[in-house]
């Protein structure tokens, strides 16, 4: 439709073109000539003041005596003019006829036509090339899904069983409505999609219209609202329209937080364009008419800022929870995306659904997928276990950046910053499980320290958060111990601000000072008058104990970390020459190194990362000779 609308307006500009070549090709003769009867002209001729005559179909050009030009009409009445000019000595001149009836209307009406061309398609233009072209921009954007290719159905979609179900009993009603319209129930009239980004609303979605086998409608919220005051209420009315002619049927609408905020909100009163289309989609989803075989199922990651006209039973019956999924469901989550990937004999899905907390299912997706990428990139013909790990380590940590070059002293200070974080993290009382460490740059860090939990956390304690405090300044602290405090670094920049978040939220959220009692002083900003803040409502000598109480936290995590590396000095030399001679560690080999243990890698001399790294048989436990710069100000490191 698009480009039969394009080819259109350029034919109509190349007959526009054309018709101005003609007029002032053609007529370029005749424009300073006047006209004279035909009378006249035979008076002249026979008088001998012509002495030269161009004839041009019926019109009759000719040069009077006074050295002007003058044209005629020669009427059809047989007179045999040519005989008679040559008669009187004229000379006649032909020209042959070009412009026929038909191209002197077209010439006529062809400025009003490309005027019209041209309003159609800028009007086409300014509203994305709407359905209906310039007068349909009221018209619906929904559209018919039809997927003859990349069909989805539920088997597809893993990892969130509740939701799932729900979904699936929707399927069934439209499927079998006699099951349950026998003991009186009723179809349900909308289902909301509720979840954080990527645990796959949309992917449930096109599941349904996969499965339901009836006409599925789909738009985005983004669709209803753009440039003319009423398009929006417009095409939410056509939209309805055309779900009653096809019922019954599903309409999904994505994001539906672009036209279902809540009204009163803004500047603009209650007459903006947005709020009338929602007060439309209100209207249309349970209004004076009820729209029976019409199920709408929408999604939004910001149920918060929805109307609650919007929420309430009889528009969305139901709102479908699509949470993170927990280690079961991301270990399903992996094997279908795992399908069309062939796994090598060692890949443990589980075991990688265990060392991805808290990963959504795009996360999961984009997991698989990275180490394919890997596996292809050095040519092999299946995926290990070990391109699992190295895409999760991309995903969670970035790209190694091996280009980079550091000196032996910026080194040597991530290696004792990072192992500071290491033995803080394996001394305290409640802490995840050291995953791994390295001092190879990645991201926007120097060095990291990752840690996993061994299982998904619904709560966490007041311990624990003093660990991860605690853990968190152990890099500040190493860099103190070894190099002195006048020569501590910057790269303890992102700690301080991880520690400061964790504290002021255990003060003003969590209920952990006792000098505060149980009162939220997070959330006591005011909204006044369309969403301006009005401050807080707690005095200067409340905020004054709230920061004094966070600074106390702060305080007490710098000396237990402090403490810990006092006591276990050795421990961190160890780690530190460690992590400089082998730049990355494994859990179990930094236990192994702090026991003194021997690492051998034998098996791992193929490894792209680690392929000629000697093994080492002791770690030496002298303390190091400090060395440091001033200057240095490494990256930020976790």
């Amino acid at each position: 439709m698009g480009n039969a609308r394009n080819i259109a307006f350029w034919l109509v500009l190349f007959f526009l073109l054309l018709a101005l070549f003609n007029l002032f090709s053609g007529g370029s003769s005749t424009m300073s000539s006047r006209t004279l009867s035909y009378s006249e002209f035979i008076e002249r001729v026979e008088q001998g003041e012509i002495s030269s005559v161009t004839l041009d179909g019926e019109q009759v050009i000719f040069r009077g005596a006074d050295g002007q030009d003058y044209t005629t009409v020669r009427p059809d009445t047989g007179d045999r003019l040519t005989e008679r000019l040559i008669d009187n000595n004229v000379t006649v001149n032909a020209r042959p006829q070009e412009q026929s009836g038909f191209t002197t209307v077209l010439m006529t009406f062809l400025p009003f036509l490309l005027l019209i061309g041209v309003w159609i398609y800028f009007m086409n233009r300014m509203q994305g090339g709407g359905k209906g072209g310039a007068m349909g921009f009221g018209k619906s954007r929904a559209k018919l899904l039809t997927e003859k290719h990349g069909r989805v159905t539920f088997d597809d979609v893993a990892g969130i069983d509740e939701a799932k179900e729900e979904l699936e009993e929707i399927v069934e009603f439209l499927r079998n409505p006699q099951k349950f319209s026998r003991l009186g129930g009723k179809i349900p009239k909308g289902a909301l999609l509720v979840g954080p980004p990527g645990t796959g609303k949309t992917l449930l979605a096109r599941a349904i219209a996969g499965e339901a086998g009836v006409p599925f409608f789909t738009i985005s919220g983004s669709d209803f609202v753009e440039m003319f005051v009423g398009v929006g209420a417009s095409r939410v009315r056509d939209m309805f329209e055309q779900a009653k002619k096809n019922a019954p049927c599903i309409v999904f609408i994505d994001e539906i937080d672009a036209v279902g905020r809540s009204r009163g909100a803004g500047y603009g009163g209650g007459n903006d364009e947005r709020e009338q289309t929602l007060n439309q989609l209100l209207v249309e989803m349970d209004g004076f008419e009820a729209n029976e075989g019409i199920i709408i199922v929408a999604a939004t990651n910001r149920p918060d800022v929805l109307d609650p006209a919007l929420l309430r039973p009889g528009r969305f019956d139901r709102q479908v929870q699509v949470p993170n999924p927990d280690i079961k469901g991301r270990e399903k989550i992996l094997g279908v995306h795992a399908r069309k990937v062939p796994l090598g004999p060692n890949v443990d899905l589980r075991i990688i659904a265990r060392g991805t907390p808290g990963f959504s299912g795009a996360d999961l997706a984009n997991l698989v997928n990275e180490s394919a990428l890997m596996a292809a990139r050095v040519g092999r013909r299946f995926v290990t276990m070990e391109d699992f790990e190295n895409a999760k380590d991309k995903v969670m940590m970035g790209s190694e950046r091996r280009s980079m070059v550091m000196t032996e002293d910026e080194k040597k200070l991530t290696a004792y910053h990072e192992a500071g974080h290491a033995i803080v993290g394996l001394n305290v009382p409640q802490h995840d499980p050291i995953h791994k460490a390295t001092i190879i740059p990645r991201g926007r860090a120097l060095g990291l320290v990752l840690s996993l939990p061994e299982r998904d956390q619904l709560s966490v304690s007041l311990t624990k958060y003093t660990s991860k405090i605690a853990m968190a300044m152990g890099g500040r602290v190493a860099e103190e111990l070894i190099f002195g405090k006048e020569n501590v670094t910057s790269g303890a920049a992102s700690d301080i601000q991880q520690v400061s978040k964790i504290a002021r939220a255990m003060v003003t959220q969590f209920g952990f000072a006792e000098e505060l009692g149980y009162v939220d002083y997070a959330n006591e900003q005011q909204s006044y008058l369309g969403g301006m803040s009005g401050g807080t409502s707690h005095s200067a000598a409340t905020q004054k104990v709230i920061d004094d109480k966070v600074r106390e936290i702060i305080d007490e995590g710098y000396n237990t970390a402090k403490r810990i590396l006092t006591e276990k000095r050795e421990d961190l030399e160890r780690l530190a020459q460690g992590l400089l001679e082998y730049e990355t560690l494994t859990g179990p080999e930094i236990q192994k190194v702090i026991n003194g243990e021997p690492l051998s890698r034998g098996d791992d001399d193929d490894r792209p990362d680690q392929g000629n790294t000697p093994s080492v048989t002791s770690i030496p436990k002298t303390k190091p000779k400090p060395k440091s710069d001033p200057g240095l100000e490494p990256e930020p490191s976790t």
